[in-house]
């Protein structure tokens, strides 16, 4: 081998060893020590207990259908919310399949169950989020909720309504994104302050 090629190689491989060792190790190593020490619930995957045992991610949405919950906006995510198939339906504003078999049954959905007006449903309640497995609606969503969850748990709506509020968060420092409803903490807030129906009952 040349000696120049030696002269050049060597130092190739030391460089590419050191910054494996660095990228690969090191820096990974510091960031999570950094993560386990300052933010261990959300580096542990923000994981939600309830009494001892992990009931979800609020950093992942999950279906709710019965009517005494909140329910979360819809998800082309496989058979919906299925964090292995994260994805969005991948149809365009102009696609009619998009409005004729997607919006318009999350439409009719929300008119026929919380008492929507056509033409003033918010967005995030007849369309999915790009990755499907969005865990926040907006408070515009959840405000017409109210009525549905208030009826299936016999209690004033101004109750629901005050649970609502305490678990509506305001935009990221003041400014970032919109204000949000994490789905899964109001509805656990719900089961522990608000009795759900008698089972058995209609």
């Amino acid at each position: 081998m040349p000696t120049t090629v030696r002269t050049h190689l060597r130092p190739a491989i030391v460089l590419t060893l050191l910054l494996c060792v660095l990228t690969g190790f090191v820096y990974p190593g510091i960031v999570t020590g950094l993560a386990q020490l300052l933010f261990p619930w959300q580096a542990h995957g923000s994981l939600v207990t309830t009494n001892g045992r992990v009931v979800g991610s609020a950093l992942i949405g999950q279906p709710f259908t019965k009517p005494e919950y909140f329910h979360p906006r819809p998800s082309a995510a496989g058979a919906g919310y299925d964090a292995t198939a994260s994805a969005g339906s991948n149809k365009g504003p102009t696609d009619r399949k998009l409005a004729d078999t997607l919006v318009v049954g999350a439409v009719a959905t929300a008119v026929e169950e919380d008492g929507a007006v056509r033409g003033h449903v918010p967005s995030d309640m007849a369309t999915s989020s790009a990755s499907g497995l969005d865990p926040d609606i907006s408070p515009a969503n959840a405000e017409l909720q109210v009525g549905r969850v208030a009826r299936a748990r016999r209690v004033p709506a101004d109750s629901i309504r005050a649970i609502l509020g305490r678990h509506t968060a305001g935009r990221q420092f003041g400014f970032f994104g919109e204000p949000r409803v994490n789905v899964l903490l109001l509805n656990l807030a719900l089961d522990s302050l608000v009795p759900g129906p008698p089972r058995g009952s209609p």
